[in-house]
């Protein structure tokens, strides 16, 4: 069987414990490829390209399967507040994500 969205978003929460977590299937179901957004305290001290080896590396399973991969947020919990309007911040332990199971992006 394919990779799934539930699938990604279970490793990047066991693996890196984000404080926000949104992973959309790109490909129309079929898991060849996925978005990903995610926000840990895992990226602290970490440039962009690091963030995303580390996203990369804890997919490592699922990318021999995963035809691409477009991770289009990687931020530290300071900085996805600092982007949020006031009413809107999150509490850095807020919830992940839930999203539909596909979306065309």
């Amino acid at each position: 069987m394919g990779v799934t969205r539930e699938g990604v978003e279970a490793t990047l929460t066991s693996k890196l414990q984000p404080t926000y977590l949104e992973v959309i299937d790109t490909s129309g179901g079929c898991g060849a490829s996925f978005a990903v957004a995610i926000v840990s305290s895992a990226f602290e001290g970490k440039r962009l390209l690091e963030r995303h080896r580390i996203v990369n590396t804890a997919l490592a399973e699922e990318m021999k399967s995963i035809h691409a991969l477009s991770i289009s947020k990687a931020l530290t919990p300071k900085q996805w507040n600092d982007q949020q309007p006031a009413e809107e911040q999150k509490a850095p332990a807020a919830e992940v994500q839930e999203h539909p199971a596909t979306a065309v992006v």
